[in-house]
């Protein structure tokens, strides 16, 4: 009996020193679910300036260009060797179901295997970016006006 007790007590040590703790990855969701939902209802602070559109259009370039394409059609470099299918910002219906604070958490947090620019962009820039993007879309219908 004691022989039998030996050998089942470390069996109970061992769920408690093989589970990782879960705490922080559940306060760190709820942290991101919280920023999440406070980021989806912020409007845009940046108007869609022309000099606002030229520094998304600079970051965009650097920084997305390469999976979403250089004019915004998703078919970027990376995204070809990735096999990623990506949006057409070109097109206003892609991007319609996406308000700009969604596209800026997007941007902010990624997305799949979208790597986010948290700390490596500043959230004005980003909204750059955000303005850049939206002004894709509204290039390509001023372009089928004119062409029709």
């Amino acid at each position: 009996m004691k022989l039998s007790l030996a050998c089942a007590f470390p069996l109970f040590l061992v769920p408690l020193f093989s589970q990782e703790p879960k705490k922080p990855a559940e306060e760190k969701s709820a942290a991101e679910s919280k920023t999440t939902v406070e980021t989806d209802k912020q409007a845009n602070p940046v108007k869609p300036t022309p000099s606002s559109i030229a520094a998304g259009k600079k970051a965009y370039a650097s920084d997305c260009a390469m999976c979403h394409g250089k004019e915004g059609a998703g078919d970027g470099d990376l995204a070809a060797d990735m096999h990623l299918k990506l949006r057409d910002y070109r097109d206003p219906v892609s991007l319609k179901e996406l308000n700009d604070a969604a596209i800026f958490s997007i941007i902010d947090k990624g997305k799949g295997q979208m790597m986010g620019e948290e700390g490596r962009m500043k959230p004005e820039q980003i909204w750059d970016v955000v303005n850049y993007v939206r002004s894709l879309a509204k290039g390509k219908s001023q372009e089928n006006l004119t062409s029709n």
